[in-house]
This record gives C-alpha cells, sequence and structure tokens, in this order.
C-alpha cells in the first residue's frame, strides 16, 4: 500500500486508479466527462447534471456526480445505507448496479477506499476471464 492510501481521495484518484485497471480504455461522454469502460462496458463515468440528483434544499442540480457501478444489490446497499456516506443513489438508479459520490465530497473517503471502490466496479463489469486473471496477478488476498 503506497504511503499516501490513507490521505482523503481526491477527483484526480479516480482518473488515475480507473486507468490504471486492465484493458481500460476512456471515451469521451456529453460534455467532454470521461466513460470508463472495460470491454466496452462502462464501470465509472461522470455525469451531467440531471433531474434525479439535487440539494434538497435549493433544488439546484449535482454538476459534480460520479457513478461507479457495483456488483450486486448487496454491495450497493453497503454503500448507500449509511446516513453519513458520501455514496448516494437516487430513484433513478432503483435496480441499477451502481452508486453515486458527488466529487464535492470525495474527501470523505480515503484513497484506499476509493482504489476499492475503483477495483470492485472495474470487477463488476470485466469479463470473468480478465477478472480471474487481475485477481490472481496481484500480491496478496482481496
Amino acid at each position: 500500500m503506497a504511503d499516501d492510501d490513507g490521505r482523503p481521495a481526491r477527483v484526480d484518484d479516480v482518473h488515475e486508479l480507473a486507468v490504471a485497471m486492465p484493458h481500460v480504455t476512456v471515451e469521451n461522454g456529453t460534455g467532454d466527462n470521461p466513460i470508463y469502460q472495460v470491454g466496452g462496458k462502462s464501470f465509472i463515468f461522470f455525469r451531467n447534471p440531471r433531474p434525479d440528483a439535487y440539494d434538497p434544499e435549493t433544488g439546484e442540480r449535482y454538476a459534480d456526480v460520479i457513478v461507479f457501478w457495483v456488483a450486486s444489490a448487496a454491495d450497493k446497499e453497503a454503500l448507500v445505507q449509511d446516513e453519513d456516506s458520501p455514496f448516494f443513489t437516487t430513484p433513478h438508479f432503483n435496480g441499477h448496479p451502481s452508486v453515486l459520490l458527488r466529487a464535492s465530497r470525495i474527501g470523505e473517503i480515503s484513497r484506499a477506499e476509493l482504489a476499492e471502490v475503483v477495483q470492485d466496479a472495474w470487477l463488476a463489469r470485466a469479463s470473468a476471464r480478465r477478472a480471474s486473471d487481475w485477481l490472481a496477478s496481484r500480491d496478496g488476498p482481496r
């Protein structure tokens, strides 16, 4: 583990960690927002402001939402169930295997925690072969 893994996560870490995973391509979405893919499947993307994610006090749409795929509904629930967690979901994502995170709150998790979320997002979308190869190449157990 790198010395800085305990520090608060930054948006730049999302980009760095995502492209460090094997077989990743980066597409540009609306507004040139990056979409990280493995095998043509998105695993992380940056959203434009949408009506489903907004400040409950002002009604202003969040302009800094990052979407991370998860492997299961249980994984999603584990990330969003704590009201103090920076991860959340909206009714638009009901039944969708993903969680949302505002870039403005990313520092509430450590870089190491973010790395786990990024890796899990990649694993949720990678082929079984790529996932197996990557897991086998790691030094220790997950």
